[in-house]
Formats: structure tokens, sequence, C-alpha cells
């Protein structure tokens, strides 16, 4: 890509777009990936999560997460969304009463993100620090805006509602062509 000075000479940005979504694709197999020239692009802002009772929340994500405690005593853990830090905020102790309890004794987990299609940024240190020691802390990952011109750094956390699962057990994360954005993050950074 680096000796390829023809694409330099394309004044259109349209084109030049499309050559570099054709470039882009065939250097790292990735059929999703597509650059695009939008001059007038807005950011999308994500709505607020609207004032709903935890219960209802708490209901919500039980439709979205599977758990089970297999033979061996491994647990599986299969997310279709990760929630950000604001709605786990709001339902923490549901989760922990729902999901966490019922893993964390576990002596090996299958983390299972298959079929993980959607989330939120906020929530993939919620995700990794349970699987971190709290000290040090550790940088994730940073994920550049290029609209806004910002980037944010993400974290583990200190502290964590909940006991951590820790580094000493097995972790095995399941992942497919399915494995959409935050969670292909989530699942990299445990990597």
């Amino acid at each position: 890509a680096s000796s390829n000075t023809e694409i330099l000479s394309i004044s259109d940005p349209a084109t030049l777009a499309s050559v570099l979504t054709v470039g882009v694709k065939n250097t790292i197999g990735d059929c999703r990936v597509k650059v695009t020239y939008e001059p007038e692009y807005v950011p999308a802002v994500p709505p607020p999560v609207p004032d709903i009772p935890a219960e209802h929340l708490a209901a919500m994500i039980k439709a979205t997460v599977k758990v089970e405690v297999l033979d061996d005593n491994i647990a599986y853990l299969k997310i279709q969304h990760i929630i950000g830090e604001e709605m786990a905020q709001k339902v923490g102790p549901l989760l922990l009463e729902y999901i966490w309890d019922k893993v964390l004794p576990t002596s090996a987990m299958i983390l299972d993100f298959r079929s993980a299609i959607s989330g939120e940024l906020s929530g993939i240190p919620y995700i990794v620090s349970y699987y971190t020691d709290a000290e040090p802390l550790i940088h994730i990952d940073s994920v550049y805006d290029r609209p806004s011109d910002i980037t944010t750094e993400l974290w583990s956390m200190p502290t964590l509602l909940g006991k951590r699962y820790g580094t000493s057990k097995p972790l095995i994360i399941l992942t497919s062509k399915n494995t959409l954005g935050v969670a292909e993050d989530v699942a990299y950074c445990l990597k």
C-alpha cells in the first residue's frame, strides 16, 4: 500500500474512498470495512437510557444473556448485547444476582460472543475489569472518533460491583463472523 502512489493523484473524494475501500479490504481481509467520504457527516448521538424501572431493564438484559453452569463446574455466559455504564449502574445488583453470583464460584468460564451484535463503548471497561486484577490499572484501549477529534482512553476499573472473576481461572472466548463492534473490542482486549 505504501508503494502505491497512484492513489495520491485521485482528486475526487468519493472515488478515492472507493479505491481505499478495495485496498483496505484486500489488505486486512475484512469485507465489512468501508471507507467513505461524508463532508456533511454529523455523528449520531445515542438516545439517553429511558427512565425504565430497574426490574424492566433487568428483564431486557435477561433476554440477551444466557447463563448456566456446565459439567465440571464450567460457567457458560452468552452475551448478545454489551450494556453501557449508565445501564450497568441502574441494574447492577440485579446483574450480580442473576448472572455473576452464579458464575463467580466456577473453576473456568466460556464467554460466548458469537451472537453479540450490539453494545455500548462504556461497557468495555466493565466487562474487561472483571477478568483483571484491581491493581495496577491496565490500559484497555484507545478509541478515536475522527469527526469530534476526541480519543477516549479506556482503563480497567479499580473497584467493581461484586467480586472479580480474576486472572487465574481459564477463560475461553467464543467469537464468530457475527461478532460485531463492541463485542469484537472486548474479545480483543481480553485476548
